[in-house]
């Protein structure tokens, strides 16, 4: 027999012992829309829609009404009682036809029966604190709904079905132990020689550290999925860099023609190198100009240059590095990672070639016949620091912030051994660190900026 969904009742105040509700389909014209709330006693908001009591997790096939009585919409009625369901509290879900009027219709008759419009992430910011997700968790959720590649979906959802919580929380449960330890030991400072010893504290840290590097390597490739890397090529005008990302793109995207000067604005495009979303952007030609739209094109170009991960430095096979080139390069913040490309070895009689040194990789290669270009993609993979591998989770930048926390503080802490004091302290700090990745302990104004980029009804 099926399930009678129970009555939960409702908090007695604050924010979560309101209903919310939302469109959680995307916007525009489809087959099926779905509205959905979640709260405490939401039987009453289905009777009061359907004129029925839907059984837990199953369809119910329900005509949708508006107070007078008339009808707004059909479809699929679906009762998540609590705490099983996504946020923990009670969900309905009101699955219809996916019309903008209509959801707004059935929207509306949910506001008028007490909900209230739910905040972006707010669905998943309740799955949060009710302990249906940890933070890491949450996160993917909107990288799953953002993946760009079939790569950084399958990260993704490993990372929300917790393989990367599970890597912390090892790492975790060792600090942990380890601090225990320590803590007990302080108590009896005679003891320390024997702790240190008996502990094998030095032998632990070391394995924490080689686990620590591990887990850091893994999310370091994971935030390349998650945000790709951003490639500007630069360079005099008519050297080839509208031809490039032609042939990396595989599509006319940037006009190509004999006449230096044709790109005067910023042209993107994003591709695939081996599941990596490679953002390149072509740029205005760097020269001396008086044009004045020339000069707001260099103008962005050093704009792009600015947020780049990667310059390319494009200058013609028959010329090389000239005045001009060192010129640019000069200008180039010292910290960005570049490669020089000479271009046109067709016409030079040249063949494509790399070779390393002292200040980057040098490639030679035909934007229009392609020869070498795959030269190129496997550099920008190797600058990146890619290297394939299946079990890679999706990572953000602070993420990787606090592993690299976590790192400073234990190799703090083998530095300061045996002082015990300090090196508990460190021990403390890693911890802290590590635990800011899963929310075990984060600031509301953390939470607030995660959250506050969900899209509203996630």
């Amino acid at each position: 027999m099926a399930e009678r969904p129970p009555t939960t009742p409702r908090p007695d105040s604050g924010p979560y012992s309101e209903t919310i509700a939302a469109i959680a389909t995307a916007s525009g014209r489809a087959g099926i829309g779905v509205i959905r709330l979640s709260g405490y006693g939401l039987l009453g908001f289905a009777r009061a829609l359907s004129g029925k009591e839907p059984l837990a997790r199953q369809a119910t096939l329900s005509n949708f009404h508006a107070a007078d009585g008339c009808l707004i919409d059909s479809g699929l009625l679906l009762y998540f009682p609590a705490p099983h369901s996504f946020t923990g509290e009670d969900v309905l879900e009101l699955q219809g036809h996916g019309g903008a009027v209509v959801l707004q219709m059935l929207l509306a008759r949910c506001l008028d029966l007490g909900a209230r419009l739910a905040e972006p992430g707010e669905f998943t910011h309740r799955a949060y604190l009710n302990g249906k997700l940890d933070l890491a968790q949450a996160e993917a959720v909107v990288d799953l709904i953002d993946a760009a590649t079939t790569t950084a979906a399958r990260s993704a959802i490993r990372s929300l079905q917790g393989e990367f919580s599970n890597a912390v929380n090892v790492l975790l449960e060792q600090l942990i132990e380890l601090r225990a330890l320590v803590e007990a030991t302080l108590d009896f400072p005679e003891e320390e020689v024997d702790f240190l010893e008996a502990a094998d504290a030095f032998g632990r840290l070391e394995r924490l550290q080689q686990s620590l590097a591990k887990v850091f390597d893994r999310a370091q490739q994971g935030r390349l999925l998650q945000g790709g890397l951003h490639v500007v090529l630069v360079g005099q005008p008519n050297v080839g860099k509208s031809s490039l990302l032609n042939r990396l793109a595989g599509d006319e995207l940037a006009i190509v023609t004999a006449i230096a000067g044709t790109t005067r604005d910023v042209v993107r495009s994003t591709l695939q190198i081996e599941g990596i979303p490679l953002h390149v952007i072509d740029t205005a030609g760097l020269h001396a100009s008086e044009d004045e739209i020339e000069k707001i094109g260099m103008e962005r170009t050093w704009r792009e240059v600015e947020r780049a991960d990667v310059v390319v430095l494009m200058a013609d096979a028959r010329g090389g590095v000239g005045e001009a080139e060192q010129a640019i390069l000069a200008q180039i913040p010292a910290h960005l990672k570049r490669i020089t490309v000479f271009n046109k070895i067709d016409l030079a009689g040249q063949s494509a070639g790399f070779q390393e040194e002292s200040d980057g990789p040098v490639l030679s290669l035909s934007a229009k016949s392609g020869e070498g270009v795959e030269l190129l993609r496997q550099q920008l993979l190797r600058i990146a620091g890619w290297h394939p591998a299946e079990d890679v989770f999706i990572a953000r930048e602070r993420h990787l912030r606090a592993l690299a926390d976590a790192r400073d503080h234990v190799s703090a802490a083998l530095a300061h051994l045996p002082r015990l004091e300090l090196f508990a302290e460190e021990l403390r700090l890693a911890q802290t660190a590590l635990a800011s990745i899963t929310g075990k302990f984060g600031a509301d104004d953390l939470l607030g900026e995660i959250f506050g980029r969900f899209c509203i009804g996630k």
